[in-house]
């Protein structure tokens, strides 16, 4: 199996494992390994006016849907739980997909997973 084609299927079981999460949870939330490789809940994707969560996931450019001047708070956020296995809280303005704005508590907590860490984020509007 290809490296690729590996992450989109350790996605797809790091999806169902977490299902009951992803669809019962009253935050929105997401679960990211990179850019390409990533899930979440229709409450994510309802969140940032995306129509489905595969809308959302077909977005490679993740990033672009937080505000440029607090996307190295992001990085630096999940870089510490991706890296150091360390959760952490911050405060975001996401870009809605039709450019509106939302301030968001972003919770990050690493998950380790058939030798990969995944982050999950778990959103609530501030």
């Amino acid at each position: 199996m290809a490296h690729d084609e590996h992450h989109e299927h350790l996605v797809k079981e790091v999806e169902e494992l977490f299902k009951p999460v992803l669809e019962k949870s009253p935050q929105a939330m997401y679960i990211y390994l990179d850019d390409e490789h990533k899930t979440c809940n229709q409450k994510f994707a309802d969140l940032l006016g995306y129509s489905s969560i595969q809308e959302w996931v077909s977005n490679e450019a993740a990033l672009s849907d937080v505000l440029e001047e607090d996307q190295e708070k992001v990085i630096n956020a999940y870089m510490k739980a991706s890296d150091n296995l360390e959760a952490s809280v911050i405060s975001v303005t996401f870009a809605k997909k039709d450019k509106t704005k939302v301030k968001v508590k972003v919770i990050l907590t690493p998950v380790a997973y058939k030798g990969e860490n995944f982050v999950v984020h778990f959103i609530e509007e501030e």
